[in-house]
């Protein structure tokens, strides 16, 4: 055998594995990524959603803007994959009045 056939014996499947070894670390580090974006997000959602509780309990009423704001917080808070942690918080948002109370 001539040595351009040993090198292209060995050195071409060595290649295809060193490529095939890249995207595999590739697709695991974008996994890792996307599971870290995806908690952030979760976390963000869940802050503001506690802040927007906490502001309009204290008003005593939750308009509907800020009640449609909260429901598509929590919507996509759930679609994440989230546990359940805020669906007493959103039950107790929903249970508060569109209007302010006659004073």
């Amino acid at each position: 055998m001539t040595v351009y056939q040993w090198l292209c014996l060995f050195s071409v499947p060595a290649l295809i594995l060193m490529i095939v070894k890249y995207m595999l670390n590739q697709i695991k580090q974008n996994r890792k990524d996307t599971e870290a974006v995806k908690l952030g997000l979760q976390a963000l959602l869940r802050s503001q959603m506690i802040s927007d509780y906490n502001k309009y309990s204290e008003k005593g009423f939750a308009p509907v803007y800020a009640r449609d704001n909260f429901e598509n917080c929590w919507k996509q808070y759930h679609s994440l994959g989230a546990n359940g942690v805020m669906d007493d918080l959103h039950e107790k948002f929903l249970d508060l009045p569109t209007e302010a109370p006659n004073k």
